[in-house]
């Protein structure tokens, strides 16, 4: 597939246009080629929302409004209250012209699909706030949809990162990997901070620093497709500082922590 699947009068909506909806939006203005004026944001307070009509975006209150004007709809609503407010919109869809993709944790394709009451094409994605800056990593999967109604809709999360296709049965785990991964990738980033200022750093260098290594280590895994031991490997020499300091995190429970932190996350949402 190219990209002339997402053309420029590709029409989206972003029903309940919070924090990470306003990331994914950041992240289609940004990297896709979409006209801003074929993008619809609601929210019950639109007074947020005002300084996006300086950059063309529809802002309303009007969820049927939006819908009716829109093709790919992204619902980035919260798991309590997105069937409640799926129910007000029955007879608002339309069959081969809606594309509806929810955010929601934990909220099933059947869930949906017996709220809307009509068999059109629905996700779940589960992209993280890194979409704000056209890096998120997204996982998507699907019901009643074909090879090309998903791609569009994984075009659409390429713009903001990567997409990949998982099926539904992993998007729990997907959303702690993922989602919840930012939190915790930023909580090693910032331990790694405060280890620079304590060595002798001002923050703000010791910042610089650990973020560009950061970055480094995950982009060699990225273009070289290796398991991080093996770059590891390369770093820690015999006697060498870099081995001591890794026997002394994982004496201290580094590794188990993380594992332990993930597995927790994951008990919560199945709760």
């Amino acid at each position: 597939m190219t990209n002339s699947l997402f053309m420029k009068d590709q029409k989206i909506a972003i029903i309940g246009c919070g924090n990470l909806g306003l990331s994914i939006l950041n992240g289609l203005l940004s990297k896709s080629n979409i006209q801003p004026s074929n993008i619809t944001v609601t929210k019950r307070n639109i007074k947020t929302l005002e300084h996006l009509r300086n950059k063309g975006i529809q802002i309303t209150t009007d969820n049927i409004k939006a819908i009716n004007e829109s093709e790919i709809i992204i619902v980035a609503l919260k798991p309590y209250n997105i069937l409640d407010i799926l129910k007000e919109l029955n007879g608002t869809l339309v069959i081969n012209k809606h594309i509806l993709v929810s955010l929601a944790t934990g909220i099933s394709l059947d869930q949906i699909q017996e709220t809307i009451k009509i068999p059109i094409p629905v996700f779940r994605a589960m992209p993280n706030t890194a979409a704000d800056v056209a890096m998120s990593m997204t996982c998507i999967s699907s019901q009643n949809a074909d090879d090309l109604t998903t791609e569009k809709v994984k075009q659409c999360f390429d713009s903001i990162g990567d997409t990949i296709v998982i099926d539904e049965s992993l998007m729990d785990s997907a959303t702690v990997l993922g989602a919840c991964g930012i939190a915790y990738v930023l909580r090693f980033i910032r331990g790694m901070i405060q280890g620079g200022v304590e060595i002798g750093f001002d923050a703000k260098t010791a910042t610089k620093i650990v973020t560009q290594t950061a970055k480094g280590a995950a982009e060699l895994l990225i273009q070289r497709n290796q398991h991080p031991e093996h770059e590891i490997d390369k770093v820690t020499t015999p006697k060498g500082c870099t081995i001591a300091g890794l026997n002394e995190m994982e004496h201290n429970g580094f590794s188990s922590a993380l594992i332990k932190g993930i597995v927790t996350s994951y008990d919560k949402i199945e709760k």
